[in-house]
C-alpha cells in the first residue's frame, strides 16, 4: 500500500510539473514582442542556458589558415591586421615574409580545404568535455560564410562560402547534425558587420536590408540555433542596424522562437543594457546573477588559432576548471573557445584541456549544472581584501593569484566557492581543504546530511550558532574524487548574506 502511495505521489508530481512546463511555452509562444527594447527586454531567458553553465566557442575560418597572430592579440583578425600600412607592421611583414608580397587574404579561400574536418569526433570531444552547448562562427568579421549563403557571394562579388569554395561542404550544418545527435544544444556567432564587404563600404543602409537581413534570417532558418552570439556590432546603433526589427522577427516568427537563447551585441548601445544575457570578453565576468550572464575567452589568448602560441600561453585544466567554477558561483556562463586549424582538426592539447574540464565534471558536475548563485560567491580568508574589478571587455583577472586556504602574503583568497540548488548549498573547495572544512554564515536544518561528491556515505559535521565544521575524509590521492577542485554537499543548508 505504501508504494503504491509513493508513486501516485510522484505521479501526481510529474503530471504537475509538466503541466506547468508546457504552460510556460505556450505563455512564451502566445506572447508577441513588438520591435522595441522596451518590448524586446521583457523576453525571460530561457532556463536551459542559465542551467547549461559550460559551452564551447569555436572560431573557424579563413584566418585558420594562416593561424598566426601576434602574441596577445586576436590571431582570427589576421586580415585587419595585415591591412595597416605601418612599416614596422609585423603582421605584414610576417604574411609578406611567408605568403609573399602579392598573395591577397581571399587566396586563402581554396586552401581553407578542412580535409580532416570528421565532425563526429568534434562532437565526442565536446560531450566528454561536459559542456552543453557549442558556439561556432557562422561568419566572422571576413564575412566568408561556413554555410552555403547567397548572400555572401553574391555582395562579395566572388564564391565566399564553404560550400563555393574551400571545403565545398556544408560546415555548419555537418557540426549542427554531429552535434545534436548526442545531444548538444547547437547555434552559431554571427558577426553584423564585415571589414572589406564592397556593400558595406559603399552603402551601410543597403548592407542592412539587403545583405544582413536575408543572411541572418537563411541561416536561422536553416538550422534553428539555440543561442546565437552577435558580434561586430560596434560601429552603428541598434537602431542603424535595424536589430530591434530583426529580433522582433526571430522571437515571433523564426522556427527556434521558443528556445534561442540571444547576447546584447546588437548595436554600440546595447552591450549590458538591450538583448538577451550580457557578455564579457577575457574580463573577470560580472559580480553576481542578478541577470544572465556569459564569459567569453579562450585557452591561450586568441580565440582563433595561433601557432606561435606554445604550452606556456595555455592555461592549465586546473586553472580552466577554477575559472569555471568562480564564474558559476557568481551565476555567470563560461564560453571556452577553441580554434581549430584550416585542415579542419581541433589541436591536441585543446582536445586534452576539453577532456580533463569533463573529468572533473563527471564527479562534480552536480554542484555545477542547474544551480544558481546562493547569495554569495566564496569565502574568503583573513587578510586584506584585493581590489576586485570588473568590466565587459580585457579585464586583468587571473584566478590563480585568488585561491587558498591560507592568505598569500597578508592578501585574502578565496577558500571555498558557493552554488545552490533548492534542496541543497554546494561548498568547493579550490584544493584539499585538510582534516576539516569550516563555512561561516550558514543556516542548517537539524537533520541535514553532509556528502562528498564522488566518495561513498555520509560525513561528520558539527554546528556551533551559524558555523559549520565538516570533518574531511582522510583520502590517499589514488582513493581522492578526482583533482584540483572538491566538492561538499550540505542538503537544506543556505548562506545568511550579511
Amino acid at each position: 500500500m505504501k508504494s503504491c502511495l509513493k508513486l501516485t505521489r510522484k505521479t501526481i508530481l510529474t503530471v504537475l510539473l509538466l503541466g506547468w512546463a508546457t504552460a510556460a511555452t505556450l505563455r512564451a509562444a502566445e506572447t508577441k514582442y513588438e520591435a522595441n527594447w522596451e518590448s524586446l527586454d521583457k523576453r525571460i531567458c530561457p532556463e536551459w542556458f542559465l542551467d547549461a553553465k559550460f559551452g564551447i566557442f569555436i572560431h573557424w575560418g579563413l584566418y585558420s589558415v594562416p593561424g598566426w597572430g601576434v602574441k596577445g592579440q586576436y590571431a582570427e583578425w589576421y586580415w585587419n591586421r595585415m591591412e595597416d600600412k605601418k612599416q614596422d607592421n609585423p603582421w605584414k611583414q610576417y604574411h609578406k615574409r611567408v605568403w609573399g608580397e602579392n598573395f591577397q587574404y581571399a587566396d586563402f579561400a581554396p586552401l581553407f580545404r578542412c580535409e580532416n574536418f570528421d565532425p563526429k569526433q568534434w562532437a565526442d570531444v565536446f560531450v566528454r568535455s561536459g559542456a552543453k552547448y557549442i558556439v561556432p562562427t557562422s561568419k566572422h568579421h571576413e564575412g566568408y560564410a561556413i554555410w552555403p549563403s547567397a548572400e555572401a557571394s553574391k555582395t562579395w562579388g566572388r564564391p565566399w562560402n564553404s560550400v563555393e569554395i574551400g571545403p565545398k561542404r556544408d560546415l555548419l550544418g555537418d557540426l549542427g547534425n554531429a552535434c545534436r545527435e548526442r545531444g548538444l544544444k547547437y547555434g552559431f556567432y554571427y558577426s553584423l558587420y564585415e571589414w572589406y564587404n564592397p556593400l558595406w563600404k559603399s552603402d551601410r543602409k543597403k548592407f542592412v536590408d539587403e545583405h544582413l537581413f536575408p543572411q541572418f534570417k537563411d541561416v536561422v532558418s536553416r538550422y534553428k540555433p539555440a543561442i546565437i552570439f552577435s558580434d561586430g556590432e560596434w560601429d552603428m546603433q541598434s537602431k542603424d542596424w535595424k536589430s530591434e526589427e530583426l529580433l522582433a522577427w526571430l522571437f515571433n516568427e523564426s522556427p527556434c522562437k521558443e528556445e534561442v537563447v540571444i547576447n546584447d551585441r546588437w548595436g554600440k548601445d546595447c552591450r549590458h543594457k538591450h538583448g538577451g544575457y550580457w557578455t564579457t570578453e577575457y574580463a573577470a565576468g560580472l559580480k553576481d546573477g542578478s541577470h544572465a550572464w556569459e564569459e567569453s575567452r579562450g585557452m591561450g589568448f586568441s580565440y582563433g588559432w595561433n601557432r606561435i602560441e606554445n604550452i606556456d600561453d595555455y592555461k592549465s585544466a586546473r586553472e580552466l576548471i577554477m575559472v569555471l567554477i568562480d564564474l558559476v558561483s557568481r551565476g555567470g556562463n563560461l564560453l571556452l573557445d577553441i580554434g581549430p586549424t584550416g585542415d579542419g582538426r581541433i589541436p591536441v592539447i585543446m582536445q586534452q584541456r576539453m577532456i580533463e574540464i569533463g573529468n572533473w565534471l563527471k564527479v562534480n558536475g552536480e554542484a555545477i549544472y542547474g544551480t544558481r548563485y546562493a547569495g554569495k560567491a566564496s569565502q574568503w580568508t583573513e587578510g586584506k581584501m584585493p581590489e576586485q574589478k570588473f568590466g565587459e571587455y580585457m579585464v586583468k583577472y587571473t584566478i590563480m593569484d585568488q585561491i587558498g586556504q591560507k592568505p598569500k602574503d597578508g592578501v585574502a583568497v578565496k577558500q571555498a566557492f558557493f552554488t545552490k540548488k533548492p534542496e541543497a548549498l554546494y561548498v568547493i573547495t579550490p584544493g584539499w581543504p585538510g582534516e576539516t572544512l569550516v563555512i561561516n554564515d550558514i543556516q542548517v536544518p537539524r537533520k541535514t546530511v553532509v556528502t562528498m561528491l564522488g566518495v561513498d556515505g555520509n560525513l561528520k559535521y558539527k554546528v556551533k550558532k551559524d558555523t559549520l565544521t565538516i570533518e574531511v575524509p582522510q583520502l590517499t590521492p589514488e582513493q581522492a574524487p578526482c583533482q584540483y577542485a572538491y566538492t561538499f554537499k550540505v542538503s537544506g543548508a543556505s548562506l545568511i548574506v550579511k
